[in-house]
């Protein structure tokens, strides 16, 4: 098969790199299309994964829609070089470069429409040109006949311990001793067109929270956007594919962002998370994570998330406890990358299958 895959953040060059390794080792021919977006490019680069840059980033909300014409057609222009099989994405330039080669599309989605106007309008607009839409059991939205629901985590296909091996090796690249606690704080730029009306801590909030945990551990930050002056010696320096080794060994996150709350979730981390998207219409998987699996927290307010994060690193055996709710999280959910691989290859029988029997993805447990 000739298989055309949309990469579009660096969170999806991570979903996709498992699945992209097991289908080229079964004969497939990928192509990469990967936009120009925070640390994108540089994952695609440090994995050794070739792409065509498609699309660049816009600091402007406005902007980043009235792109979209000239990236499709960009994509386009590439794309139609070679007869392709199937095109996958997370929604929007698979589903639209789909429809104008006349080939099927497979979205995968975590997020939910219901969460802001944003989302609504942005499936509102691919939903059309969507051949099949694949997203979490925990998505309560239900988004017709095309959908599918899986029992896993986006995260999971290149969490899950068949694909990932922590690398002790980490606490040399920030100049720690192993047995010296430390905490990675998360600043999310917040510039995405879902992400319009969303925030979190202040300046002065994440002061205070670095200033009080800095007392109990040391403070890294990982930052979308740059940081300002007196906060630059928390940064954290470390090649990009590095982060998951720290999140695991972490003993705590405190994060403003949604993708990372997931991944330390899985890792055994415990995890803070703060910012608008928390509430009565929150996301199925983060209520799941907080409610079923107790592995991380969610606050609307700052300051309660500071509270909970002082709480939390004070205590000893805290790691040992999230372990084992890990372990129960991984035992309940499937390998999300050995059902992608069976589900493109297979495609579209794949897809009747699943809606005849919902179960048969437990195989890929």
């Amino acid at each position: 098969m000739n298989i055309g895959i949309f990469i579009n953040t660096p969170a999806q060059v991570h979903f996709f790199k498992n699945i992209i390794n097991a289908l080229e080792k079964k004969g497939h021919t990928i192509e990469i299309l990967a936009r120009d977006y925070g640390e994108t490019l540089s994952l695609l680069n440090e994995f050794g994964l070739k792409y065509f840059l498609y699309a660049k980033s816009s600091n402007s909300k406005v902007a980043k829609i009235t792109s979209l014409p000239i990236s499709i057609f960009k994509a386009h222009n590439f794309l139609k070089r070679n007869k392709l099989d199937i095109l996958l994405g997370f929604g929007g330039q698979e589903s639209y470069n789909a429809f104008l080669l006349r080939c099927p599309s497979i979205t995968f989605q975590d997020s939910e429409p219901h969460i802001n106007l944003a989302y609504l309008i942005q499936y509102k607009i691919f939903m059309p040109f969507v051949s099949s839409i694949v997203t979490t059991k925990t998505f309560t939205d239900n988004m017709g006949k095309k959908h599918i629901k899986v029992d896993s985590y986006k995260e999971i296909s290149y969490l899950h311990p068949r694909y990932f091996t922590p690398d002790e090796n980490i606490f040399s690249l920030l100049k720690i001793g192993k047995n010296e606690d430390f905490v990675i704080i998360r600043f999310n730029a917040f510039d995405a067109v879902h992400d319009a009306g969303v925030s979190s801590f202040s300046l002065e909030e994440k002061r205070r929270l670095i200033s009080e945990l800095q007392k109990y551990a040391h403070v890294f930050i990982s930052a979308e956007k740059n940081v300002t002056e007196d906060l630059e010696k928390y940064l954290l320096h470390i090649p990009k594919r590095k982060i998951h080794d720290c999140l695991y060994y972490a003993k705590l996150l405190v994060t403003d962002t949604q993708t990372m709350t997931t991944e330390a979730g899985i890792l055994g981390t415990p995890v803070i998370r703060c910012n608008t998207f928390v509430g009565k219409n929150d996301m199925g998987n983060f209520v799941e994570l907080e409610q079923r699996y107790k592995l991380i927290f969610s606050y609307r307010d700052p300051n309660q998330a500071i509270e909970k994060a002082l709480s939390l690193i004070q205590d000893k055996d805290i790691k040992k406890e999230w372990n084992e709710k890990k372990q129960k999280l991984l035992t309940e959910k499937i390998d999300i990358t050995a059902f992608f691989v069976w589900y493109i290859e297979n495609y579209p029988e794949s897809f009747r299958e699943m809606k005849d029997n919902p179960d048969l993805q437990y195989k890929f447990r």
